[in-house]
């Protein structure tokens, strides 16, 4: 009876009153039900709301917030929904720090209506918010790769999932991959550096203690993966591993009078985060090279105490170690002058031009310095401050994604913080302990850098 009525109403010449038009009840979906937001930010996530209603033509459905459980954090009038079609855009700036219920209604022909509730968190304002992102399902990124296309590949020190974002809007990771399996893990990685030539990319753990100082094996893992496609396209499948890195470089040490404690600073119950500890936090290659890698150390500084400088222990053999039957080879350290801070990320351009983010070998993130450097790659040649990075927002400086040329007045890179440890939503909830994914950010900001 419905679908005749419908279907007789649709025929102007028969006349009908619009009263034989029978509508259906309409329905209502979100993308997500839980959604983040920053107040003051650009560019939040947002959440697609998908609507219909029977008998009746879908532009013809409203929608719109009808409800708050907290006005403090966002009103209905915050919430703004865009589009015509059965797909709309919904997106909410955040009037302050927390958690709301948001009720979002669909109002069909016929008066009749349907809802769901949007679940919505939002962060406290950053510096520097107009050029910020956030890259949600995640808190934690603690590396990241170019995958071209305006997109990039990202790693979680708290799980052995590589994402891929849209590097210039904020949201959800378009894919994710996950090799633990085939690797032959059952726990993190804790996946610290990353660094790329061609279209292999290579992905290290920090081949530190756990954080109670217990050992960890699987941070010792060393992986390839190959890169097809770029942009939304791109695709990763696994390479080679190795998971000897961390002893070679013990061995080494120790075979040249233990200069640096390698030995002493990964012994079972040492915490790797300090001063004299044992963490690798940055990978990088050599200028001109496609097979000695810079190896950032986070910890020990050299000597370890206040003021000493970041080590980089280049590996001469690097391609040759994931797959290989090879231990690696060192060349000659190298000690950089960072104002006593250590390595948290290392990358080149083509140039061989190189950016290093510093920060401290502590584990107190949230507060200590951040620096980012200049340098040429050449052992001789002393690193440039850049700037000092802002520490009052929550978040610890780990990633800077690619180098622009450095000639170019103006020019500038995108780094990424690690937010696992902050209280974002200021309800005591470290970020990487969030229930729901969709609340996990980690942000990133584009930085003038020359």
């Amino acid at each position: 009876m419905v679908a005749t009525a419908v279907a007789l109403a649709t025929v102007p010449a028969l006349g009908l009153p619009a009263s034989a038009v029978t509508y259906g009840t309409p329905t209502i979906s979100l993308s997500a039900s839980y959604l983040s937001g920053a107040v003051g930010a650009t560019g939040d996530p947002t959440v697609t709301v998908t609507v219909a209603q029977s008998g009746a033509d879908v532009s013809a459905l409203t929608v719109a917030a009808t409800a708050t459980t907290k006005s403090s954090v966002a009103q209905t009038g915050d919430v703004t929904v865009t589009g015509t079609g059965s797909a709309r855009t919904l997106q909410v700036a955040a009037r302050g720090v927390g958690y709301t219920d948001l009720t979002v209604k669909v109002t069909g022909l016929g008066g009749k209506t349907a809802s769901k509730t949007l679940h919505y968190a939002a962060s406290a304002a950053v510096q520097y918010a107009a050029d910020a992102r956030y890259l949600t399902g995640s808190s934690d990124a603690s590396a990241a790769v170019d995958a071209g296309g305006g997109y990039i590949v990202v790693a979680d020190d708290e799980s052995n999932v590589l994402r891929l974002y849209d590097r210039n809007n904020s949201g959800a990771p378009v894919r994710t991959w996950d090799f633990s399996s085939a690797l032959g893990v059952s726990s993190e990685i804790d996946l610290e550096a990353a660094t790329r030539v061609g279209n292999t990319v290579y992905w290290t753990g920090s081949l530190g203690n756990g954080k109670d100082g217990s050992l960890k094996p699987n941070r010792t893992t060393l992986f390839t993966t190959t890169v097809t496609g770029s942009g939304a396209a791109t695709q990763l499948t696994l390479g080679g591993s190795y998971k000897g890195l961390r002893a070679d470089l013990i061995s080494w040490d120790q075979a040249n009078g233990n200069r640096f404690g390698f030995a002493a600073g990964a012994a079972s119950g040492q915490v790797p985060k300090q001063i004299n500890g044992f963490n690798v936090e940055g990978m990088e290659f050599a200028p001109g090279s496609t097979s000695t890698v810079y190896v950032g150390f986070r910890a020990p500084l050299t000597p370890a105490q206040a003021g000493g400088k970041a080590l980089i222990v280049p590996v001469t053999n690097f391609d040759k170690l994931p797959g290989g039957s090879v231990h690696a080879t060192f060349g000659t350290p190298i000690t950089l002058d960072l104002g006593g801070l250590s390595i948290r990320d290392i990358r080149k351009n083509a140039a061989d031009q190189y950016l290093i983010v510093a920060g401290s070998w502590a584990a107190d993130d949230n507060s200590d310095p951040y620096a980012l450097y200049r340098w040429t790659g050449q052992p001789g040649d002393a690193p440039v401050k850049v700037r000092d990075l802002p520490t009052a927002d929550a978040g610890a400086w780990e990633t800077v994604v690619d180098v622009p040329d450095l000639t170019v007045p103006g020019a500038r890179a995108q780094l990424i913080t690690d937010d696992g440890a902050a209280d974002l939503y200021s309800d005591g909830t470290a970020a990487k302990d969030l229930t729901h994914p969709e609340w996990k950010k980690s942000r990133s900001t584009w930085f003038t850098v020359s």
